[in-house]
């Protein structure tokens, strides 16, 4: 009698590992693409950081700030000027952008000036921003689930790409990281030639203000 009641347990227990152990199956990839894009097309802001390993053929190396939805934005860009490396702070308030080297006061330009090198900006922007970028995504496929975000496999046209990361001139196979709970992009890996540029997100819609330095 013993001896068949541990059979039985035995059976039980690796029926239940073998059925159990696969988890919630994973969304469609192109319907959880879709609910990302329109997640953030309702963001209102963002923190984000921009960082390159390798050498990827891209002027911007690193970037950290915070962007609202309306455009304004402010933060540090690493950027390669005819192979030196250059950090430049700056505030986008409305039309005018406000920015400094390593030495020296800060200086002006208009956002049409900037949007010729790079226009942060653009990246909470409805068509052109990270919601275009997701849209723009093709054949989709969910791999995973990591720390909270379903990690999916696809390509991007350059083009769209290049609206984000300056420099871009090929599609890109990358993988994107979005929220379970929320859809929003947390993390983006694009690999290019040299090197790969990942870009990511925090702290969605908290209160930001953004301000122009004060006048030296």
């Amino acid at each position: 009698m013993l001896r068949r009641l541990l059979v039985v347990a035995l059976l039980a227990l690796v029926s239940a590992c073998s059925s159990g152990g696969g988890g919630a199956e994973l969304p469609a990839g192109p319907d959880l693409m879709k609910k990302a894009a329109d997640a953030m097309t309702a963001v209102k802001s963002a923190s984000f950081s921009i960082t390159t390993e390798g050498e990827p053929k891209v002027p911007v190396k690193k970037a950290d700030g915070r962007l609202t939805a309306g455009g304004d934005a402010d933060g540090t860009l690493t950027i390669d000027v005819l192979g030196t490396l250059q950090e430049v702070t700056f505030a986008l308030v409305g039309e005018t952008v406000h920015f400094k080297g390593p030495t020296g006061g800060f200086q002006k330009m208009t956002r049409e000036q900037l949007a010729q090198f790079y226009d942060p900006s653009v990246i909470l922007g409805p068509t052109k921003g990270i919601a275009g970028l997701l849209s723009a995504g093709t054949d989709p496929k969910v791999e995973g689930v990591e720390s909270g975000s379903y990690r999916v496999a696809t390509t991007f046209p350059a083009d769209v790409v290049a609206r984000i990361v300056p420099g871009v001139t090929q599609g890109v196979s990358g993988k994107v990281w979005l929220d379970q709970a929320s859809g929003r992009l947390t993390r983006a890996s694009l690999p290019l030639q040299g090197g790969t540029v990942t870009v990511t997100f925090s702290d969605y819609d908290a209160p930001i203000t953004i301000t122009p330095p004060p006048a030296s």
